[in-house]
This record gives structure tokens, C-alpha cells and sequence, in this order.
């Protein structure tokens, strides 16, 4: 089957797994009225927090990953869902807009992409100098800081392994 692109191998990398602290970070929280500098140890301060580490906005993956998230209704769980790309906080409120069933949807902004080096998900983009973005990755962070469940793409594209991810968010 052609797909129209190829399948690639990511690097192995030294990502936070579960059982873990998960590194905190103060970024740009984007959602569809207004951006404000927030941290993920704030979130988390209020219960769970499902950070989705996605590619820019714009580019297929990030579409179809927020699509998916939205209709299997992910935020009716007991766990706080937040986006985060290398994208800016101008690029997230257009990505909202332009999908406006995405209303309620946040996403923090990490353009200099350090959050997803502390995370060791970090991918280098083929052809692009200097440019990387987070791999794909899905983390379920709770109250203490702790990741209570982590999975990281392994090759592009790579999409999160939804039913798995419901059952965790199910069983909170």
C-alpha cells in the first residue's frame, strides 16, 4: 500500500517513564479565549492532568490525534487534558478556530521545544537544521507529580494507543 510518505524509525531516546517525576514546566497555556502563563504542577494541583505531546499544528498527526481525542470524548474523564507542541500560542488559537468543535481544548506552547527535552521524547525533523519537535507521547500525570502511565511513539507517524489510554483514564 503506498501511503504517500514513509514510515521512519525514531532514535531511541531516554524518555520519562512511569513511576517517575515528571519534570515541571511554566509555559503559554493556549485555549480558545486567551493564553496565559501556567505550570504543569498547577494543573495537577487540581487532579490528573493527560499531557498529549503532538507534532506542530497544522500537520496531519496534530489534526488527526485531536480529532480522535475529541470524539471519543476524552474530556469527560476525571483527568485535566492538555496539548503541547512546539507550535506558538498564535498557531494553537488558530488551530482552535480553525477547528471550532476543538472549543475547550488547551495547549501549552513550548516553540524552543525544552519541555520535550526534559522529557527525552525530543525529534530531530529530517531536512530542517536546528528544528525538532516532541515525538508523539502521551503521559497521565498525577496529583504528586508522579507518571502514572507513559507511552512515546517509536516511529513517525505514530498515533497513541487510544483504548489503552481510556482504560487508564477510566480506572482514575
Amino acid at each position: 500500500m503506498d501511503l504517500g510518505f514513509d514510515v521512519v524509525d525514531m532514535p531511541d531516546g531516554d524518555s520519562v517513564e512511569a513511576g517517575e517525576q515528571a519534570p515541571d514546566f511554566t509555559r503559554p497555556l493556549v485555549n480558545s479565549e486567551y493564553w496565559e502563563d501556567a505550570a504543569l504542577s498547577e494543573l495537577t494541583a487540581d487532579g490528573p492532568v493527560l499531557l498529549v505531546f503532538h507534532p506542530m499544528d497544522g500537520d496531519f498527526p496534530a489534526t488527526y490525534i485531536w480529532q480522535e481525542v475529541r470524539d471519543r470524548g476524552w474530556f469527560d474523564y476525571d483527568a485535566e487534558l492538555v496539548g503541547l507542541s512546539i507550535s506558538t500560542p498564535y498557531e494553537h488559537k488558530e488551530f482552535i478556530r480553525e477547528w471550532n468543535d476543538f472549543d475547550g481544548f488547551q495547549f501549552f506552547s513550548d516553540p524552543a521545544n525544552e519541555v520535550a527535552e526534559a522529557y527525552g521524547i525530543v525529534n530531530d525533523l529530517d531536512g530542517m537544521a536546528g528544528i525538532s519537535e516532541p515525538k508523539p507521547a502521551v503521559y497521565l500525570v498525577g496529583e504528586d507529580m508522579t507518571v502514572q502511565w507513559a507511552w512515546v511513539a517509536e516511529e513517525w507517524p505514530d498515533f497513541p494507543p487510544y483504548d489503552a489510554v481510556e482504560d487508564e483514564l477510566a480506572a482514575l
